[in-house]
């Protein structure tokens, strides 16, 4: 079980976490006191990690921490299905619900491998995002597309018959056409190059309000969610605390085998890499002795019932064993106007986010901060991810999990390939129908638990990006605070106040209300616009500091090559042809194929000239 020098060297074991004596454990100190080079931490804080972004923990480890990622992403991933099956007119069908269940874990498996592999490369799961239910939900209570009467009456909806099947499939279809268009968009915005201009502009009052705002405005959401029985919140809760907190230096004996000593028992650290999944499955399994029990009421209007397990029993029943989704399986899709620029407004919102998170995810997984061609790839593979979405028929598109980033930083575990194991995890479950019907059955207020926990270290995750900036500057405190306190006003005041943003154009109307109440859009675009604006030096905005911070990682070629470069050779062993340093996507390079950084540590004094040249042009003032 001891890594041997090359896989110290090269990160693909944790030398820090395993021990010579096969046990395993978290030596902070000696991470710190190795390099970047030596397999030490990349990020802020890579200390206090167990597993960087380039650690490739045991297979065993990965198996069980991707599973703890796709638990924690399958909250959302099972919400927007059945959010979206009253409109679908599918609420009193569970079979198909199930099977929509089905579609999204599966396709949010495959769009996961790709923003892992070739995309952005950092460890965040993709799946469904809710910045798609609100035009979706506009577009579908158009007069054109409400559910007939005899639809919501479960003594006369025959699920199997020709009429119904082409009653939701219709809609279905209407909906998946307005995510391929829109789509579109997304790939071309991420692939041109476009993100990564922006980023220029971008600084630290920009990313701390977006980030911020992806999760405060969920408090409603999860506050309803918990709300359903604050007892089993609060003790999933409690779990999760006591584990990632208390309990987080405290081994745990687990029998092992090693060649020499046989069996023995080797300290794990157990309650540090699975808060998450411990505290749901002790949760979960409380839920279950209390539903066998008669504790929980079984009346579904009474206070506590969506606590018991048995809630979703019908979809268990009748989820098939074996269900392999496919592009096309409810027809073939149909385009109309009003849902595409409906769709366009989710696409920003959601474009907008993922920057974000790619910030935070790369801070809380032990990685440089994302270059600009990974942004553009990563925005780019997200549209691809949306059109591969809509052709399955999701009803919705795909983003980068918040949720995912929130697990980062509780877990400390930042490997991606955790994220791939999870990814697997997900297209097992797509797949095989009763998995995916089990996994719907926790209970609400444990999902809610998780997602009180999960919101409040992306909040501060958000507001940790402050520390590049002179909070003591009056400027930078009415800048934050006022982008944050209008991403939460502006929507609320919104969502009850539609009729008045009415212009009488449909397709504005849409693109107006999702903008609007889309929190995250309105404080980053205030904080955006606000930072490069008004007056300020660039160290009292945060620039230099916040451009520099990782510049010590960002030198190491090494590093952002592992980090950032694409897979399995591309670009560098294979097809390293000259104008791939033109693309967008694609790192730049110079010709012969070395990078600057390269023959920057080399000691090419051209290279150490250009690299001068490049950082002066960082701490340029951009302000619009």
């Amino acid at each position: 079980m001891t890594p041997s020098s090359d896989k110290d060297l090269n990160g693909l074991d944790n030398p820090g976490f395993v021990g010579e004596d096969g046990s395993h454990y978290c030596s902070s100190l000696d991470r710190a006191a190795r390099g970047p080079e030596e397999g030490g931490g990349m990020g802020h804080g890579s200390s206090k990690l167990a597993y960087t972004v380039t650690d490739v923990p045991p297979w065993y480890l990965c198996i069980l921490l991707g599973i703890q990622h796709f638990l924690t992403a399958m909250g959302g991933l099972v919400a927007i299905p059945l959010i979206l099956s009253k409109e679908l007119c599918l609420q009193h069908d569970l079979l198909t619900q199930s099977h929509l269940i089905s579609t999204i874990f599966f396709v949010s498996g495959i769009c996961t491998l790709l923003q892992v592999l070739f995309g952005v490369r950092l460890p965040i799961i993709q799946g469904g995002t809710f910045a798609f239910l609100t035009p979706t939900l506009a577009m579908l209570s158009l007069p054109k597309w409400k559910c007939p009467a005899w639809t919501q009456n479960a003594t006369l909806v025959n699920a199997t018959s020709p009429e119904f099947i082409e009653v939701w499939q219709t809609r279905m279809r209407e909906v998946q056409g307005a995510i391929i268009v829109a789509s579109c968009f997304q790939i071309f915005v991420g692939f041109s190059g476009l993100i990564g201009f922006l980023m220029r502009f971008i600084g630290p009052l920009t990313i701390a309000p977006t980030i911020t705002l992806v999760a405060l405005p969920l408090f409603d959401s999860a506050g309803d969610e918990a709300g359903q029985h604050w007892g089993i919140a609060f003790m999933t809760i409690s779990f999760i605390v006591l584990f990632s907190q208390y309990l987080k230096d405290v081994p745990v004996p687990v029998p092992s085998y090693q060649r020499g000593k046989k069996c023995h028992l080797s300290p794990v650290y157990l309650f540090q890499i699975f808060p998450v999944l411990l505290g749901l499955s002790l949760s979960w399994l409380l839920c279950y002795v209390l539903t066998v029990t008669d504790v929980l009421p079984a009346d579904p209007t009474a206070y506590g019932h969506l606590a018991r397990t048995d809630t979703r029993g019908d979809v268990l029943s009748q989820a098939p064993w074996f269900r392999l989704p496919y592009p096309g399986q409810w027809g073939v899709p149909t385009v109309s106007l009003a849902g595409i620029f409906g769709i366009l407004a989710g696409v920003i919102s959601s474009m907008l986010e993922s920057v974000g998170d790619y910030y935070a995810c790369a801070r809380l997984s032990g990685a440089p901060p994302p270059p600009k061609h990974a942004i553009s790839r990563g925005i780019g593979v997200e549209g691809i991810g949306c059109l591969l979405a809509g052709a399955w028929g999701t009803g919705n598109g795909t983003t980068s999990y918040s949720e995912n980033v929130g697990a980062l930083g509780i877990t400390k575990v930042g490997s991606r390939m955790v994220i791939i194991a999870g990814a697997c995890a997900m297209l097992l479950s797509g797949i095989f129908g009763k998995v995916g019907a089990m996994l719907a059955s926790i209970p609400t207020p444990v999902i809610g638990g998780m997602f009180l926990v999960m919101f409040g270290v992306i909040t501060a995750v958000g507001i940790s990006n402050l520390q590049y900036t002179d909070m003591n500057s009056s400027r930078n405190i009415f800048i934050f605070g006022f982008s944050v306190f209008a991403g939460l006003t502006v929507p609320n005041w919104a969502s009850k106040n539609s009729t008045l943003l009415e212009t009488g154009i449909i397709q504005l109307d849409q693109v107006i209300q999702v903008l609007l109440t889309t929190g995250m859009f309105v404080g980053g675009l205030l904080g955006f616009i606000l930072d490069n604006t008004i007056p300020g030096t660039l160290e009292e905005r945060g620039l230099l500091t916040w451009k520099h911070s990782h510049k010590g990682e960002a030198d190491n070629s090494q590093l952002v090559s592992k980090v950032y470069d694409l897979p399995f050779g591309i670009g560098t062993k294979y097809c390293t042809v000259s104008w791939f340093r033109y693309l967008p996507a694609c790192p730049k390079r110079l010709p012969g194929g070395k990078r600057m950084n390269e023959l920057k540590a080399a000691g090419q004094e051209n290279s150490v000239k250009a690299s001068s040249e490049r950082d002066s042009e960082v701490g340029a003032d951009t302000r619009i």
